[in-house]
């Protein structure tokens, strides 16, 4: 994918900061004012990094940190780790505790900005809702220990991946009883589409699959050499971005798609995986991360690539946008994390 590229550092060495951080980066995340970016590592710290600042090394978890999400307030953030805990952490790096579990991993974390505003994370099979000021609303039981965690756009429902399906449940109700979407199989990474009417998962069989809600419909979506850990709507919903192949790999939801339609592909060639991918929340355009290390911003109206960071810095483990789509964090399992600026200038 790099041979054709005359400078592929160019974006990351003229509009970028970046650092070594010297652990597995788990997961990347800006908060809600979008000005402040969050590494999480997998030797239980969080890193804050905002352009012009210093980047800010916080003790989050006494072991890893497996989950990271924006906090439901304008700054910070929340974080689940194996030491059992759901931390939350302040703009200054200031941490407390929402909850713990003793043993048992806080394994997925998800939060949404509307209303009230709304916390959650996954603990085996339960997953715990919280208000905006950390205090308990409800606990929702599933079949099996749950794989991921989205809220749909509008913060009214939340949608668990588990053990042969994933189950839908509106944060509101006064009566807990989820719409079950059923397909035989492990069910990892989930994505809600921007209109609500359709809920894809990430399988353990290299596959998606999806359900449209309207009508019952089962979408299926294979073809992959390798497992999908990373999907996202663009924010006009007409493509669903995926990993897990050596392209971009972007499904048409529209004109009846995606059953029966080839996904469009991009940024590939060197047969190096994809390994991450985001999509930016306003424009049909996707940051991708391959398993070499390169970073590219794909244009899905003109199939333009953009290469934003070479390879050499280790397979890209997590992609993130903040919420007007100027700043770009990506990290890597070696421990290289960066923040890019595509404002104007």
């Amino acid at each position: 994918m790099s041979g054709g590229l005359a400078d592929p550092d160019l974006v990351l060495r003229s509009r970028g900061t970046q650092q070594s951080l010297d652990a597995f980066v788990v997961a990347a995340a800006f908060d809600g004012a979008g000005r402040q970016a969050a590494f999480a590592l997998g030797d239980g710290r969080v890193v804050l990094a905002s352009p012009a600042d210093p980047w800010q090394f916080v003790t989050a978890h006494e072991g890893a940190v497996l989950a990271l999400a924006a906090d439901c307030a304008a700054r910070g953030f929340i974080s689940g780790g194996d030491d059992g805990a759901l931390r939350r952490i302040g703009p200054d790096g200031a941490t407390g505790e929402i909850a713990r579990f003793g043993m048992k991993w806080v394994e997925h974390v998800a939060s949404h900005a509307g209303g009230r505003g709304v916390l959650a994370c996954a603990v085996g099979k339960r997953v715990h809702l919280y208000d905006a000021a950390g205090a308990p609303l409800k606990t929702l039981e599933h079949p099996s220990s749950v794989a991921g965690l989205a809220f749909d756009a509008r913060g009214k429902r939340l949608a668990a991946a588990h053990y042969n399906g994933a189950s839908l449940w509106f944060v509101a109700a006064k009566t807990d009883s989820p719409r079950r979407l059923e397909w035989k199989g492990s069910h990892l990474a989930i994505a809600v589409h921007p209109d609500g009417d359709a809920v894809v998962t990430a399988m353990q069989e290299n596959a998606l699959h999806g359900w449209r809600l309207s009508d019952g419909q089962d979408m299926r979506m294979s073809g992959y050499p390798s497992k999908i850990r990373s999907i996202g709507f663009t924010a006009n919903g007409r493509y669903l971005a995926s990993s897990g192949a050596d392209t971009l790999v972007l499904w048409p939801f529209f004109g009846g798609g995606p059953m029966g339609k080839p996904p469009l592909e991009l940024a590939g060639g060197d047969n190096v995986l994809c390994s991450a991918v985001a999509c930016h929340p306003k424009q049909a355009a996707v940051a991708a991360g391959f398993a070499d290390g390169l970073v590219v911003l794909a244009d899905i109206e003109s199939a333009r690539i953009l290469p934003v960071a070479a390879p050499g810095r280790g397979a890209v483990s997590a992609l993130a946008w903040n919420a007007d789509g100027t700043l770009l964090a990506f990290g890597t399992e070696s421990g290289f994390a960066a923040l890019v600026d595509f404002s104007k200038r």
